[in-house]
């Protein structure tokens, strides 16, 4: 099993690992040779082929990679957006909103601060969040914190409040139960994931009132579905189901929250569809808007794991892909 992690910019590209620092620049159009590509792929720290496959496997493996290098890049760009498929916010209170919708920021220390405009000014650029104005009438703010992991800061919005009031959208999930019957002759399994998705997810213009976020730099309203936000995996499996439909129904794709996951039994079959999934998403005939990356740690080897046959097995599965 491996993972391709979808991802969107103004430039098509490949994003090398999670740590900036660690990422480098290289261009793709000037691989013309097995080799180079091979020493490319060696690039990735755990993006190796798998022992188990074939010569002929891992060439063809190749040759989707070649044939698609010209949605490829490697660098660091800003996440695109998924046109068409803005989320639609409404709460179950009606206005004046009650008081813990309308939260002051936290207090925070002078390291704090600088790590929150740090944030604030990435994302502003990203056009993740803009700035709001000073006649715009404000009704709910959600304060954010800072957190912390292995040395890298980002806003978190405490949405536990406005989760409350948010009225319920209960869309299905993919069970895993069912994943597992569909999975259970598969030989091959592929995992595709959007690269954060819910970010890729665009927030409706009369929505964003409800996202609207305060620190001690003022108030900026979210133009992103954030996470950690009620409804949102709902939101997501609703729209990804809209678009795989067709691939769904033929039998070869299983679509949980923002993971694509191909199976098949034979090897020729899995190619054909890895390569149509890449083509689709790649000229955004299913996605408007979408391109593709590989994230270093998200590469990992061909079918090293065996196919689940158990539910507790699939849920590691599934972990693992993650």
């Amino acid at each position: 099993m491996y993972g391709i992690d979808i991802y969107d910019s103004k430039k098509r590209h490949i994003t090398i690992g999670t740590n900036k620092e660690n990422k480098f620049s290289l261009d793709i159009y000037q691989i013309s040779t097995h080799d180079l590509l091979e020493e490319l792929l060696n690039k990735f720290r755990e993006g190796q082929f798998s022992t188990t496959l074939t010569s002929k496997q891992k060439l063809s493996l190749r040759k989707i990679l070649r044939k698609n290098r010209p949605e490829f890049a490697i660098g660091e760009e800003q996440l695109g957006k998924i046109r068409g498929h803005d989320i639609e916010l409404y709460l179950d209170v009606e206005r004046p909103y009650p008081p813990m919708l309308r939260r002051p920021p936290y207090p925070t220390s002078l390291e704090t601060r600088k790590e929150t405009e740090k944030n604030v000014n990435e994302l502003l650029e990203m056009d993740f969040i803009r700035n709001i104005g000073h006649n715009e009438i404000v009704q709910i703010t959600t304060p954010v914190p800072i957190t912390g992991n292995d040395g890298k800061s980002r806003m978190c919005g405490v949405l536990r409040a406005l989760n409350n009031y948010k009225k319920a959208d209960r869309y299905p999930i993919q069970r895993i139960s069912h994943a597992l019957d569909k999975l259970a002759k598969a030989k091959y399994i592929t995992k595709m994931d959007y690269m954060k998705g819910f970010h890729q997810k665009g927030v409706e213009p009369n929505s964003m009132k409800i996202l609207r976020i305060i620190c001690h730099m003022g108030i900026y309203e979210e133009t992103r579905m954030p996470f950690g936000m009620k409804n949102a995996p709902g939101h997501y499996q609703r729209m990804m189901e809209n678009i795989f439909q067709e691939e769904i129904l033929e039998g070869w794709m299983v679509i949980y929250i923002d993971d694509i996951i191909i199976y098949s039994e034979t090897w020729e079959d899995h190619v054909q569809y890895i390569d149509r999934v890449l083509k689709l998403l790649a000229l955004g005939h299913k996605v408007p808007g979408l391109s593709l990356a590989i994230e270093q740690n998200k590469v990992v080897a061909v079918l090293t794991k065996p196919v689940p046959k158990k539910i507790k097995e699939m849920q590691s599965f599934l972990e693992f892909a993650s």
